[in-house]
């Protein structure tokens, strides 16, 4: 797959010597992995991220990097702990994908106690990838455990909460409240962030279940007899009022394009379009699928994907 993608640097200096945190996961931002949720500054009933944009949800304390399929999940993606410590509390045993337990929402989980009343917590781990007890001592970078989905998850991801002195705080934006502010942040590098974006795309011959696309669904080759011709993208963070653009090109030209409105705005979705066959067979050779995600009449992600039609 080929992929273009805007983001922003969100990273500002804090004084030398300050508590810093390093990225809690070992993936690329934008590439294996995602912000899906970010802490919420809206201090009613609605949700906003701290760039006011929607990638957050009523009282969401913490930061999400999350997978795009349950398949990355399985090929195993290592949480890290973000600054030096010494591990206060760990849990491991709780199912992946099993319903959430009353108090134990974090599923299996780690946390981490940094000294000057700075904690971080880890949720969501794999069940049996737990690698600290209490009392470890851990550095920046030492291998946790692995992303999960245990616990109150809807994805696979790593929930992680930054705390001070028990109050909770955005690692994005600390000491401030309101959304769009200039608080510091706390990373000690820049850290890529996508206002949404495309995190998958595929060819099939129906439009997928839903399920499937979020398990992780390939694109295999296709015979010319082929009933019909389905480009399908999956992405995060739509907004209400952006549009999604979706195309077939085949060896003789265009099969299918078409430019769709999104009407809601939500943390996960996915849209299909497709063609069917119309004559003897589609034509051998290469197709390409692309998706091309807009906000505001901007280019804000683009993926392509490639088949091939055989004889």
């Amino acid at each position: 797959m080929i992929r273009t993608t805007a983001s922003l640097s969100l990273a500002l200096a804090l004084p030398a010597g300050a508590f810093e945190l390093q990225q809690p996961v070992d993936c690329t931002l934008g590439e294996t992995c995602y912000i899906q949720q970010y802490f919420d500054h809206d201090p009613g009933p609605a949700a906003a991220d701290f760039t006011c944009g929607p990638l957050s949800y009523d009282g969401h304390d913490g930061t999400d990097f999350a997978l795009a399929t349950r398949a990355e999940m399985a090929a195993g993606i290592t949480v890290l702990a973000a600054a030096p410590g010494t591990v206060k509390g760990a849990r491991d045993g709780i199912a992946d994908f099993a319903p959430a337990v009353e108090g134990r929402e974090c599923g299996n989980g780690i946390v981490i106690d940094h000294g000057k009343g700075w904690e971080t917590q880890y949720c969501h781990l794999k069940q049996g990838s737990v690698l600290v007890k209490p009392g470890d001592i851990v550095q920046a970078g030492t291998p946790l455990g692995l992303i999960g989905q245990s616990g109150a998850a809807a994805f696979p991801h790593l929930h992680l909460s930054v705390r001070q002195n028990g109050v909770k705080l955005d690692p994005f934006s600390i000491g401030t409240t309101a959304c769009g502010s200039t608080g510091d942040d706390l990373w000690s590098e820049d850290l890529p962030a996508e206002p949404g974006g495309l995190l998958d795309i595929g060819i099939t011959t129906a439009v997928p279940e839903y399920d499937a696309i979020k398990a992780g669904l390939l694109s295999p080759d296709l015979p010319t007899t082929a009933p019909a011709l389905v480009v399908w993208a999956y992405y995060f963070g739509p907004k209400a009022g952006d549009e999604i653009a979706l195309s077939i090109t085949g060896p003789e030209g265009e099969v299918i394009a078409q430019r769709l409105p999104i009407e809601k705005t939500q943390a996960l979705a996915f849209r299909a379009i497709g063609q069917k066959l119309k004559t003897e067979g589609w034509p051998p050779g290469a197709y390409e699928g692309t998706a091309t995600l807009f906000r505001a009449g901007q280019q804000i992600d683009r993926m392509q994907v490639s088949i091939t039609v055989e004889p």
